[in-house]
């Protein structure tokens, strides 16, 4: 009879307690044992290590579309890869990890994790040397490469669509623009999808430079009086510092433009799972106990042309944008961003959105 392990790491999303039950629920079918690791690697960096047993009494389907993971991501001031590189002690850190792993006998893990959780796994895969490594990618952020779609990211556009569409309302009342800052970190992928579903007239991404007289004018030209400009939270005003949305607020109404900046923050990682996000977590939970039935290691589940397949650690790394990871000296993590032929830029300008000044 195989283990198999399960851990959330990085940031929390809807989502993850569909993959965590899909997973338990497949893997008992093949007549497995499941182990869910308790937060995330904090969980693995105490003797013995924190884990439960997982059944389908543990998480019951009907608790699966809740927001969270059931399992925790971990705790801000724990023992992580981050706190260890920033103390000098990320070999010992390494050790207690393979230390841990090894005597919980398993025989494959499924890591549910971001862009950065899914790079560090990779820069230490030595960790899980004794064992089936199965990757599935999840963030709200949508910043990972070779893969169309992520856990939570649909949930956390509607979560952010509804925000906007009660503002919307109040703004109209009023006679005034709400700024909206959006999460998403350094793409502006979630801004963005979200920015078209509620009819934004501006969508400010870190991957287009805008002039903010354009925008100013792009808002006084407008045929109301009212709506919403949605700015991530990547995005960045020449000779000013703060919150995107507060920056971009100040401008305006320095320029007559009655306005209010509003900040959804982690709502967005909240909220009931949508269907396409538990559809998309099934099928991935599906496919990374495939994974481990074909003797697969040191894969991430994707989704391409609509097709889930798996595919190895070396191509995600190799595939995206490498950049220094800012709280992990050493580190370099594989980017995604709104690519510049996105079909959804020419939507928007279609649709008369100011994105800023695209060539």
């Amino acid at each position: 009879m195989k283990t198999i392990g399960i851990m959330t790491t990085g940031g929390d999303c809807s989502g993850l307690n569909t993959a965590i039950q899909r997973i338990v629920r497949g893997a008992t079918l093949r007549g497995w044992r499941t182990l869910g690791i308790l937060d995330g690697t904090d969980g693995l960096c105490v003797t013995p290590p924190a884990v439960i047993e997982l059944n389908d009494l543990m998480l019951p389907i009907e608790n699966a579309r809740l927001a969270g993971s059931f399992l925790h991501n971990g705790r801000a001031h724990a023992l992580n890869f981050e706190t260890a590189a920033e103390t000098g002690r990320i070999a010992a850190f390494n050790r207690q990890l393979h230390k841990s792993l090894r005597s919980l006998n398993l025989d494959a893990l499924v890591l549910i994790g971001g862009n950065g959780s899914l790079s560090l796994a990779w820069a230490n895969r030595e960790i899980y040397r004794d064992l089936q490594l199965i990757c599935i990618p999840k963030t709200i952020d949508m910043d990972m490469p070779l893969t169309e779609r992520t856990i939570g990211f649909d949930t956390a556009v509607q979560q952010l669509t509804s925000f906007c569409d009660q503002l919307m309302l109040t703004a109209r009342s009023h006679h005034r623009w709400f700024v909206v800052q959006s999460m998403g970190r350094d793409c502006g992928q979630l801004a963005l999808h979200a920015g078209i579903a509620v009819g934004a007239h501006a969508i400010l991404i870190p991957e287009i430079k805008f002039d903010i007289n354009a925008l100013i004018d792009h808002i006084k030209s407008a045929q109301t009086d009212y709506g919403i400009i949605i700015v991530s939270e990547g995005i960045s005003l020449r000779g000013h510092s703060g919150r995107p949305a507060d920056m971009i607020s100040r401008k305006l109404t320095s320029a007559g433009i009655t306005n209010r900046p509003a900040f959804p923050e982690h709502t967005q990682r909240a909220g009931d799972t949508t269907a396409t996000d538990r559809i998309l977590a099934t099928r991935f939970a599906d496919c990374a106990l495939n994974a481990i039935e074909n003797n697969e290691t040191y894969v991430m589940t994707a989704l391409m042309n609509d097709t889930v397949t798996t595919v190895p650690l070396a191509e995600f790394i190799a595939s995206g944008e490498i950049v220094h990871d800012p709280k992990i000296p050493d580190l370099m993590t594989s980017n995604a961003y709104v690519s510049p032929d996105d079909p959804l830029l020419s939507v928007a300008h279609d649709m008369g959105i100011y994105l800023g000044e695209q060539k």
